[in-house]
């Protein structure tokens, strides 16, 4: 796997500061995507267990986190490697919250058992492909109005797609 980008410290990527991994391949190419480059699976760097466990603790002792967010690409390409670094996050700070973006439909993800095993880790899900034509800035934390912020313990509670409901925002 490797990691297009990373940033310590966000305030776009999902609510309060969290620290953004972006992490490379994307099979979905939706156009107008804002992020073409990094649909190569191969783009970025090796995401080494050296580099995992660098970032790892740079989030760890972070104090003003609130959070993660895994984006892309898409990180739902890469589940069981994501799945790894994500469990060490939640053991060492289960505290932060873990917001995750993919171009799947989050019926898509837990019909599929390494997806499904990382959307569980997620508190938030991004879910469905960008659409140009459905386009919408004013959207907070998504680029077009068919995407959906899924919050997942009370989609996994109820059974049903349950989208989070921001205060404020």
């Amino acid at each position: 796997m490797n990691l297009f980008g990373y940033i310590p410290e966000s305030v776009n990527e999902g609510t309060g500061l969290r620290a953004v991994l972006f992490i490379s391949g994307c099979r979905h190419a939706c156009p107008g995507c804002f992020s073409p480059d990094s649909w190569s699976f191969r783009a970025g760097e090796p995401f080494t267990e050296e580099r995992q466990q660098q970032i790892l603790q740079e989030v760890i002792s972070h104090p003003l986190l609130d959070g993660i967010t895994l984006c892309g690409g898409d990180p739902f390409f890469s589940a069981a490697e994501c799945t790894q670094w994500v469990r060490q996050l939640r053991d060492a700070r289960p505290d932060l919250s873990v917001w995750a973006y993919t171009g799947f439909e989050y019926e898509e993800l837990v019909k599929d058992k390494e997806r499904a095993e990382l959307a569980r880790l997620c508190d938030v899900i991004i879910d469905g492909r960008y659409i140009a034509t459905e386009r919408d800035v004013s959207l907070p934390f998504r680029g077009s109005r068919n995407q959906r912020l899924i919050d997942v313990s009370a989609t996994q509670a109820t059974g049903d797609i349950v989208t989070l409901q921001l205060d404020g925002v």
